[in-house]
């Protein structure tokens, strides 16, 4: 962010010690917000080179920067403006100790902008300090992420990459099929994530929190339903325009995992029916014979179709085959797990591009037994204590 910082006028340079540079007037925000938005389009910018010694910008030298998947922008008050925040996937703020940044500050204003330590501790005084206080301090509150003890936190560190790792490979995918959706990942998310796979969790936690992502997974999905506009009158007399939930849909298990599921359907969605599909492996052919209880109107409805994990897809298109012979729409039908190996995913959507997945995580891929790495283990032994 230091590279958006406005050049001094000669009055400013005359008396720069009187300048307050750690004030968010003394950056150009504008031009930081127009240069964010072109990369997250994808375009190429020029960074603007801050002369620190002249306190002024070079007018005739640039710093190109190409757009990326992963752009990070770094600078104490980069939380202070909401536009700015706005554009920001994942906030991080570094908690250091005061000391530290003090001892930072004196060696790289000293070593790489040529002034002297007299200066810069007049300067902390003065104009740093305040601005950390007034500035700087109650923008955390905005951070997603609050490392204790900055770059020695390891742990932190490695957290945060590998969700980053994490994050790349599920936009790749969403970028191939547009008909694929990931819950917005929060560190909430991820922490129950790290419970339910931890393989020495007991079987009520695994329960409990499973049953919390499920939830999330399914109000997810549900906001992929059609609606209608509706005008209620409130409490207060006053005319409130909404909408109204899609009246004709049903949800479907894939036993038995998937009936893990039907509890958090049951209660996003008061008296839902719910029906059946059970897929059984036959000897080492890959036949599969298929038991289903359905409701009989199911062609009428919207499908909720419900498998914690989608593997190799192979049991999922045969279930949606199954649907789609029983009279449903391939559009109507949404299918939701809590992850998803990317083989899972390539085999529904190429199969059937016009339904819709909802995951909260899209896993690294299969081994070589075709179980989902890292995975969850065997789900429903795990769910229904059976393991």
């Amino acid at each position: 962010m230091d590279s958006f910082y406005r050049g001094l006028t000669e009055e400013q340079s005359e008396h720069v010690q009187d300048y307050n540079f750690d004030h968010p007037d003394a950056f150009d925000t504008d031009q930081l917000l127009e240069c964010m938005g072109k990369l997250k389009s994808g375009q190429s910018v020029n960074i603007p080179i801050y002369d620190f010694k002249n306190h002024r910008r070079c007018s005739e030298s640039f710093r190109k920067v190409n757009a990326s998947d992963v752009i990070i922008l770094e600078g104490i008050l980069v939380f202070h403006d909401q536009r700015v925040r706005d554009l920001m996937d994942m906030k991080i703020f570094v908690d250091t100790d005061a000391d530290i940044r003090l001892a930072r500050r004196i060696r790289r204003d000293t070593v790489e902008r040529g002034r002297d330590v007299t200066s810069v501790l007049e300067q902390y005084g003065r104009f740093v300090k305040p601005a950390f206080d007034d500035f700087v301090l109650p923008s955390k509150k905005y951070a997603d992420v609050i490392i204790p003890k900055g770059g020695d936190n390891h742990v932190a560190i490695d957290l945060i990459v590998q969700h980053i790792r994490t994050k790349l490979g599920q936009h790749d995918l969403c970028k191939i099929y547009p008909n694929v959706f990931v819950v917005h990942t929060t560190f909430q998310i991820r922490g129950m994530h790290t419970l339910i796979r931890d393989r020495n969790i007991t079987t009520p936690d695994f329960v409990f929190y499973s049953d919390r992502l499920i939830r999330l997974v399914v109000e997810h999905g549900l906001g992929h339903l059609p609606f209608t506009e509706k005008q209620v009158v409130t409490p207060t007399g006053s005319v409130y325009m909404g909408v109204d939930f899609c009246k004709k849909l049903c949800g479907v298990s894939i036993v038995r995992s998937g009936e893990s599921m039907e509890n958090a359907l049951r209660a996003c969605c008061k008296g839902i029916k719910i029906g059946k599909i059970l897929i059984h492996r036959v000897g080492d052919n890959g036949q599969q014979l298929i038991y289903h209880k359905l409701p009989l109107d199911i062609a009428e409805r919207h499908v909720l179709l419900l498998d914690p994990v989608l593997g190799t897809g192979n049991s999922a298109n045969q279930a949606i085959e199954l649907l789609i012979r029983k009279g449903v729409p391939e559009e109507r039908i949404i299918f939701l797990n809590l992850i998803s190996a990317p083989e899972g995913v390539n085999c529904v959507c190429k199969r059937f591009p016009r339904l819709k997945i909802v995951t909260s995580e899209i896993d690294g891929g299969l081994n070589e037994e075709y179980r989902v790495i890292p995975g969850l283990g065997e789900y429903g032994d795990r769910y229904f204590g059976t393991d």
